[in-house]
């Protein structure tokens, strides 16, 4: 009888993308479907990403580093020395998208078994990850009511065992828009160092915080040099998703040394994307500036429209370009298949992340999604429009 591996059932489908299907079918009968699902952003790639993809003139598409390009990597270098992380290039392994550095980082530092911490609603991939490789994700849980805000940061300590390996953490965060102060960091860091572990820090959203104090990086805390990898990828900040390239950055060399060995085993990162990432690092400031400020606009104007649903609560959201929402349903699943199969307002439907996938205590987030606010203001209106005319129509919607 043929089966399957164990870990092959387990792996949860991503609440991502797991209702693409009914988005499709609902597009085949002329309905217009909003994707606030998933974070793919309207906003044009610079200029000097396309123009350096359409003027590549290669002859032969050969391997590279298995590290990555070296001009890239001395490019990296540069682009985080002047955020004030002090690293070298060789302090830097590209990576095929951001997801293969979290994957390569928890292989790297993890047996199976072994447990990394993480707040909760979290990035729904870590979750796969940690399947794939035997890790226990040991969720701490934040709430809706508080704006997912992050708890005392002396309640990390609490859940760490003689299997904590790491403390993994998406600053801003996915899904909740979260943002970690520089106090917060550093407790953080006293944290990792006194119990000497790891602290793997997504920081993809880098560029996108709406709070008057600069991003504080993980790399820049004193005195953990070698408990932190920097987990990074050109997809949001460039707005090139297409382009599978990310990288992790470590000061330790023995971790570099052995993720390295992981690279060598898939051969090397996708050439022509590199290309195209390293072509980015000369994106004006203006082009965030401006990215930046249309973001706040999107923001502000999806939750307002949210909030005046009545029922519905989200908080607003101080990083990256989502937010979740209560909605004022027992399944948001259910709705949000609903949505796609079965109502249309004017031959347009809107389709969300249903947000218990977010989370890995059973039974959270039932209620809640999460939506991007990556689409054009005209688009949004749009969107929360049906959501709204939606769960007036929608059966279990809770008077």
């Amino acid at each position: 009888m043929l089966t399957l591996s164990q870990k092959a059932i387990e792996l949860p489908a991503s609440p991502i993308r797991k209702l693409v299907p009914y988005a499709d079918a609902a597009k085949k009968r002329g309905v217009k479907v909003f994707h606030l699902n998933i974070g793919q952003p309207d906003i044009d790639s610079p200029k000097c990403v396309m123009d350096a993809i359409h003027n590549i003139n290669l002859n032969n598409l050969a391997y590279t580093n298995s590290a990555g390009l070296e001009s890239y990597r001395k490019g990296l270098a540069k682009y985080y020395n002047n955020l004030n992380i002090d690293v070298d290039y060789k302090d830097i392994i590209v990576t095929t998208s951001g997801s293969e550095a979290v994957m390569f980082a928890m292989i790297t530092i993890c047996n199976p078994g072994d447990e990394v911490i993480v707040m909760e609603p979290f990035y729904t991939n870590y979750r796969a990850f940690a399947i794939q490789y035997g890790v226990n994700l040991v969720p701490i849980s934040t709430k809706i009511d508080n704006g997912f805000a992050v708890p005392p940061i002396e309640e990390f300590e609490k859940y760490i065992t003689p299997r904590t390996k790491a403390i993994l953490l998406c600053n801003p965060g996915n899904p909740t828009g979260t943002l970690y102060s520089k106090a917060s960091m550093e407790k953080l860091g006293e944290i990792v160092k006194k119990n000497e572990i790891y602290l793997l820090s997504d920081e993809v959203y880098r560029e996108f915080c709406y709070s008057d104090a600069p991003h504080f990086s993980a790399m820049q805390i004193k005195g953990i040099e070698q408990n932190v990898l920097l987990l990074d990828s050109v997809s949001k900040r460039y707005s090139m998703c297409g382009a599978r390239i990310g990288c992790i950055v470590s000061k330790n060399k023995d971790v570099i040394a052995a993720i390295l060995k992981l690279g060598q085993a898939r051969l090397c990162s996708p050439v022509i994307d590199q290309m195209a990432a390293e072509a980015a690092l000369d994106a004006p400031a203006d082009y965030f500036a401006e990215v930046k400020a249309e973001y706040i606009h999107r923001r502000d104007v999806m939750v307002e429209m949210l909030n005046n649903i009545p029922g519905v609560f989200t908080p607003k959201p101080m990083g990256a370009f989502y937010t979740i929402a209560r909605l004022p349903v027992e399944d948001a699943e259910d709705f949000a298949k609903w949505m796609l199969e079965k109502f249309e307002y004017n031959g347009e439907t809107t389709m969300v992340a249903p947000a218990a996938g977010f989370y890995a205590t059973q039974g959270s987030g039932k209620n809640e999604v999460r939506l991007a606010y990556v689409l054009k203001v005209e688009d949004i209106k749009h969107a929360i429009k049906c959501l709204e005319e939606g769960l007036k129509a929608y059966p279990g919607t809770i008077k």
